[in-house]
């Protein structure tokens, strides 16, 4: 069986502009998740997962 192994990509700071009630619901969601999972989730998780998942469906990323 082959083993998984989690790779910790680098963060990069940056700066993004986003309306106020997408801002909204991905504190909502970060709560949620944080809920739910056991772990907290920050809103700049959130956005990193969504950014994957827009990733994902444009072909991108795996």
């Amino acid at each position: 069986m082959k083993e998984h192994h989690h790779h910790e990509e680098k963060l990069v700071k940056i700066s993004v502009n986003i309306e106020e009630d997408q801002l909204a619901l991905l504190r909502e969601l970060a709560s949620e998740y944080t809920r739910r999972l056991g772990q907290r989730w920050s809103v700049s998780a959130m956005v990193r997962l969504a950014v994957g998942d827009f990733l994902a469906r444009q072909g991108k990323m795996a």
